[in-house]
């Protein structure tokens, strides 16, 4: 896309935010827009499978808000996001639960990667890139917030300062708190 394109998609996401208004509506900010989930997008039973060779489902998330982040170790968007995503998982731990989704890349690459990196999030594996298809995820980082009921709520698309931006997000407190 040209940055002109670029541009003026920008403007016209920010002039229907502007119209519509309100929480759940898409909004753009620097870098990322906001969108709401997708209408009857259904959470698989499975999640995905970690690098400790943990399965995660959705039974053993319920009752926790899910930030499902699909990034790649060449996206250095992805790369950059990541110590706040650290950080939001290390401040509310006990409501929400943080999923790194590693796109197409192997088991073993992921692993060092995230070691050198020193990350503690949990991270998973889609090397076939098949959950990222499912989620209809074109664009890295891109993040799926799931509520505690197990419902897509958002897909925020693009690299994201967790930590600022929940301090403006109607979702943030409603979910999370202070």
């Amino acid at each position: 896309m040209t940055p002109r394109k670029a541009l003026t998609a920008r403007l016209w996401a920010l002039f229907f935010c502007l119209l519509l208004g309100g929480p759940g509506q898409a909004w753009a900010s620097d870098g990322y827009e906001v969108l709401p989930a997708p209408r009857g997008m259904a959470l698989p039973s499975t999640l995905g499978t970690d690098l400790a060779g943990r399965e995660w489902t959705v039974r053993d998330l319920r009752g926790k808000v899910v930030l499902l982040n699909f990034w790649a170790s060449w996206c250095e968007p992805c790369r950059a996001e990541m110590p706040s995503l650290q950080a939001l998982q290390a401040r509310y731990g006990d409501k929400l639960v943080v999923l790194a989704v590693n796109y197409k890349e192997s088991p073993e690459a992921v692993q060092r990667f995230v070691q050198r990196q020193g990350w503690t999030l949990s991270v998973l594996t889609d090397p076939q890139g098949a959950l990222a298809k499912r989620w209809g995820i074109g664009i890295f980082p891109t993040s799926v917030l799931i509520s505690a009921k197990g419902q897509p709520m958002s897909v925020v698309r693009g690299e994201v300062d967790w930590q600022a931006m929940g301090l403006s997000m109607p979702w943030y407190k409603q979910w999370l708190g202070p």
